[in-house]
Formats: structure tokens, sequence, C-alpha cells
């Protein structure tokens, strides 16, 4: 909302129409152009089961590479996820994923790029949210009080919102504290 207490069309939610129902905006009449977003999380869990994973030694196999293809994986499923985002063709969705014994846990961090007429930020949270998931899931059999967080955009470009860079980097750019 602006100063004066009025609604500016940059302030209303792109997703609601006129009325206030739910709407798919209409890219149609945008320019393509390359888009680029990044995003970080983290999974917090025991010195020990970091230590499994480190090691190799968890039950259900390789957390670190398994969580990576569910992210990717996830990435280009996003608008079979979030109701109202339009399916993209991505040019290339990586994650990364780093063990940080002062967490002690897991950075998670994720690149999305594509050449289109809509924004990849979704993808790019998809990706790290999913594998931070993930690796819940491959390490719960020895730690249900692993910590999911810090899930956030870092960095997005392109198109006619322009660029946007998180205000606050954290420690090892992955949101935790």
């Amino acid at each position: 909302m602006s100063r004066s207490g009025a609604t500016s069309p940059a302030d209303r939610l792109t997703h609601l129409d006129e009325t206030g129902a739910a709407s798919m905006v209409d890219v149609g009449d945008k320019a393509e152009t390359s888009r680029l977003a990044t995003a970080e999380g983290f999974v917090r869990m025991r010195r020990e089961t970091l230590a499994l994973i480190r090691d190799g030694q968890a039950r259900k196999g390789d957390v670190v590479g398994i969580a990576r293809v569910a992210g990717i994986m996830a990435a280009k499923r996003t608008h079979e996820l979030i109701p109202l985002c339009h399916p993209l063709l991505l040019n290339k969705i990586g994650v990364e994923i780093e063990m940080d014994e002062t967490l002690p846990g897991l950075r998670v961090s994720a690149l999305a790029r594509v050449s289109g007429k809509t924004g990849v930020e979704m993808e790019a949270l998809t990706a790290v949210s999913v594998a931070c998931l993930t690796i819940y899931d491959m390490a719960k059999a020895v730690d249900r009080e692993m910590e999911i967080g810090g899930i956030r955009l870092l960095t997005k470009s392109g198109g006619k919102s322009g660029d946007f860079a998180a205000a606050t980097p954290h420690a090892h750019g992955t949101g935790a504290p």
C-alpha cells in the first residue's frame, strides 16, 4: 500500500482478479527474457546423523545424491504442485548440498534458469524444499528431531519487475543462524 493508504498496481497480488478470485496470470503479451532465480534452505540434525550421512552409512542410501535428484525433479514439476504456476521448459536446474559441521546439518541451494515469459522463483524454492524434505525422509529413522528451515529466495533476475537480491545474506549463504 502507498503512504496514502491506496493500493497501487504494484501492490496488487498478481494471482487475484478484479473480484478477488484466484486467477492464473496471463503472460501471453510478455516478452521472453532470460530469467534466473536462486534459493536456499537447511536441515539441522544431530551430529551423529550428519556423520552417518557423511560416511555413507544411512540405511536408505546416498542421502545427498538422492536429495539432489529429488530437488531437480520437483523443480520440473512445480506447476503440478503450486496451483497457479505456469509450466516452464527449464534451461537449467541445479541443486547443491553441502555438509556444515557448525549447523550441524546440510545446507541446500538451488539455481533455476529459463528463457521465457515468467520467472523461475517458485522452481528454485520448490527444488530446495523438496531436497530438504528428502533429506528428512532418508534420515528420519535415526533422527526425527531434524529441523528444516531458512527456505527463502536469494536472488532473481530478468523480467519486467527487475532484479532482486535478499537484503540479509546469512552465514554460508543458506539462511541458517
